[in-house]
Parts: structure tokens; C-alpha cells; sequence
């Protein structure tokens, strides 16, 4: 079931994941990428846009399972503090 809610620009998710201190996970760049690559879709001919959209699936997938022991954080959104202590992004312990 497609969200009534529109997406953010790719403005609005980098400043975001700049504020939740998450420019740094690949996935997040790759959704930040793909964001980007959606709005500039009408600027490019079929072939470019297509070409592009190949290269970031092809990078997407040469991550791995990066997921693995992370699946509520990346799947479910929900972050989960590792078993070592360590603060909560965006909190003011948080540096």
C-alpha cells in the first residue's frame, strides 16, 4: 500500500540523516543517491537514467549483507544501542 505522505526532496533526507549523524551508514547514501537520481529523472534521456539507476543497484548490492545483526535498525527503522554502551544519536550525550 503506496503512503498518502509525499517523500522528501533529497535536500530535506540529507539534512535528516546529517541531523540523526547517519551520512555515514551506505544505505542511507544509497537512499539519499537513489532520491536524488529520482528527482533528476525528467533532466535525462531514457539510456542516462537508466545507466545511473544500473550503476546504484550495482553498488547497492556490493554491500553485502551489511544487515546482518541489524535487521530491526535497517528493516524496521527502530535503532537499537549495540551491547557496548554507547549514546543515542542526536542525544546530547551524542557528539
Amino acid at each position: 500500500m503506496a503512503s498518502s505522505e509525499p517523500m522528501p526532496s533529497s535536500e530535506q533526507l540529507a539534512h535528516y540523516l546529517e541531523q540523526r549523524g547517519e551520512l555515514s551508514k551506505p544505505w542511507m547514501l544509497q537512499l539519499l543517491r537513489l532520491t536524488k537520481l529520482k528527482e533528476a529523472k525528467d533532466s535525462m534521456n531514457p539510456e542516462e537514467y537508466e545507466g545511473r539507476l544500473q550503476e546504484a543497484h550495482a553498488d547497492l548490492m556490493r554491500l553485502g549483507e551489511f544487515w546482518k545483526g541489524r535487521e530491526q535498525e535497517v528493516f524496521g527503522g527502530r535503532y537499537q544501542p549495540s551491547e557496548l554502551i554507547e549514546p543515542l544519536p542526536g542525544s546530547p550525550e551524542d557528539r
